[in-house]
């Protein structure tokens, strides 16, 4: 069938089992085409094909509500829900996301960039419904990994003893089980929950005598512990069926009928395999295949690699650390689920007794750091701007309150591009500038990036967070390093009538831009956000010249705001100072460039800006 003339997922009730198989077949081929194309997110919507068609022709969305977590695994929902047209600009400039979004259609009824929001989210909507009085089911699909974070273990615990509630939690699992389930005795129990006997019997009104009703309890979790099938879900109150093959469309609908009929918390636990259908993603044992730029079909080939002289920002600081790891035998890399993405497979296969992998867990690791610097522990955690954010508690109350000392890398700092908002690392300077104890810098090149390694391990005396973009860099020799042992900026003065103040990328390419041009412009390297060089930070406002700070995150809490403050503490009379960043708002999808070009922060916009 034209996937491009879908408007609703309705005309799947009409359609058989044969008709639903080879409806997934065309969308999983529509998918590995549309984003060999665009780039996105292929394993895991190649693994939920089955499911999301079962899905929606089992419940009446948007009346019955599916959430996604993360929404990264929506591709399918969205074809379903009549956007298959809009796919050839998915994660692109003004296209659609690549995530579930609200104002894309009304089968989207939440919205997540993170891992693990999908059981709260669920607690609300089914507590609307009770005190609404509406009997519409809640579906939350979540992945086995998301089930880490402490949040999906909160909402576990508050969803399954709440009385009068009924979610339904798809598990889709694509790498391990949950519960292990042993023998014939595991495969009958599994039949004899899903039988219409058992079904009325457990939802009848008729209630057997309470002495009965504990021993018929007990029993069935007699036989359940002897055949393996007592899962964590049990025990907090849930109805648990499962393990279920993912891609067989006909069971995983039987399980879909059994929970809607039901009134308690069920969880339906589905098996499926990550990339399914495309040999590359399935062979993939490293997550290559999760997030993926453009690829030629054929050959399972990147199309976009960088140049043999660049180097990815990532994979700049997975190098430096290297020579940590072989002089110190206390140094360790804590990741939350990031060792591919960090880009750190390298790192682990040469020293995996250097390297935790504590899951999708940010809170968790970064007060796990804390705790192994107390006990004399060098600790590096690269993590994600917008991820560190889910730990902001324990960077404050656990790791600075008490005055510890780790090294954060903040990776995809600034603009990450097709992500969207929820990714876009333009909030940690503001979120970390006020916390004491820590400190923010940020290389522009390859060797200033090994240099506030070196100074934030052997030479800070409190932590230090190194941001570092998504982008790339020059590969350069390390030869004849100058070590760096207090805060400080490095200045380029050219005559100019002007002083431009920017840190990282930014700065690289607005260094270049203007001595390639003989520009009259004094630009100034800002290695160090908190604390800045307060020597040459005086210069600068004693120079009576136009100040301009060039941002890569919002205006509101960034170095600008910081050096405004400062001003006004010292009695400095500010004339012509001007910061150059983003705006007060959620950054949607988009290519850096697009973005800075939407917002004047392109090269040239800038040039005119300060030389008008």
């Amino acid at each position: 069938m034209d996937l491009t003339k879908i408007k609703d997922p309705s005309f799947l009730k009409d359609m058989q089992i044969k008709e639903l198989d080879e409806l997934a077949i065309e969308i999983r081929s529509f998918i590995i085409e549309k984003v060999s194309k665009t780039g996105g997110h292929l394993s895991s919507n190649l693994g939920v094909v089955e499911l999301t068609i079962a899905l929606h022709y089992v419940f009446n969305s948007p009346e019955d509500k599916i959430i996604f977590d993360v929404g990264h695994q929506s591709y399918v929902h969205k074809i379903l829900t009549g956007r298959a047209i809009d796919f050839d600009k998915l994660r692109k400039y003004k296209g659609l996301s690549g995530y579930q979004k609200r104002n894309e259609s009304i089968h989207d009824v939440w919205e997540a960039g993170h891992s693990s929001t999908a059981l709260s989210a669920t607690a609300g909507f089914e507590i609307a419904n009770l005190e609404k009085g509406i009997k519409n089911k809640t579906i939350a699909v979540v992945g086995d990994g998301s089930l880490n974070s402490g949040l999906s273990f909160e909402a576990l615990n508050y969803l399954g003893h709440y009385k009068g509630i009924a979610p339904i939690i798809i598990l889709n699992d694509n790498e391990m089980s949950i519960s292990k389930n042993v023998g014939r005795m595991s495969k009958l129990l599994n039949k004899l929950r899903s039988s219409k006997m058992y079904v009325k019997a457990a939802s009848s009104k008729t209630r057997a005598p309470k002495f009965i009703y504990n021993w018929k309890v007990r029993l069935s979790n007699m036989i359940r512990g002897f055949a393996g099938n007592i899962s964590l879900f049990d025990e907090l109150g849930f109805s648990y069926y499962g393990p279920i093959d993912g891609h067989d469309i006909k069971s995983i609908i039987k399980f879909l009928n059994i929970a809607k009929r039901r009134r308690k918390p069920i969880v339906i636990h589905v098996v499926t395999k990550k990339g399914k259908g495309y040999l590359p993603a399935e062979n993939d044992h490293l997550g290559t295949w999760h997030g993926v730029s453009t690829f030629d079909i054929e050959t399972g080939k990147i199309t976009d690699k960088n140049n043999g002289k660049l180097i990815t920002w990532s994979r700049i600081f997975s190098r430096h650390i290297d020579s940590y790891a072989k002089k110190h035998e206390n140094f360790r890399v804590i990741v939350p689920a990031m060792i591919y993405g960090s880009d750190l497979v390298r790192f682990q296969k040469k020293y995996p007794k250097n390297i935790i992998d504590v899951g999708i867990c940010e809170s968790f690791a970064v007060c796990f750091s804390a705790s192994l610097a107390l006990n004399d522990m060098m600790v590096y955690i690269p993590i994600y701007s917008s991820f560190l954010q889910r730990a902001y508690d324990q960077v404050s109350h656990d790791l600075a309150r008490q005055d510890l000392k780790i090294v954060i890398g903040i990776d995809r700092a600034g603009l990450v591009g097709s992500d969207g908002e929820t990714h876009q690392g333009i909030y940690d300077i503001a979120y970390l500038r006020h916390i004491p104890n820590i400190e923010i810098v940020q290389p522009s090149n390859y060797r200033e990036a090994k240099m506030l390694l070196d100074y934030a391990f052997y030479q800070a005396k409190h932590s230090v967070a190194i941001r570092y973009s998504r982008g790339t860099s020059l590969i350069q020799t390390l030869d004849d390093l100058t070590p760096i042992t207090k805060p400080t900026w490095n200045k380029h003065i050219n005559n100019g009538n002007v002083n431009l103040i920017a840190y990282g990328d930014n700065f690289k390419r607005l260094y270049d831009h203007i001595k390639k041009n003989k520009l009259p412009v004094n630009i100034y390297n800002a290695l160090f956000i908190k604390p800045f060089d307060k020597k040459v930070v005086d210069e600068i406002f004693n120079s009576n010249l136009p100040i301009y700070v060039l941002e890569d995150v919002t205006k509101l809490g960034g170095l600008g705001s910081s050096l405004l403050e400062y001003a006004t503490e010292q009695n400095y009379t500010i004339k012509d100072f001007h910061i150059l960043g983003l705006p007060d708002e959620f950054i949607e999808q988009g290519t850096v460039k697009q973005i800075y070009k939407q917002y004047g922060l392109d090269t040239e916009s800038i040039i005119k800006t300060i030389l008008k």
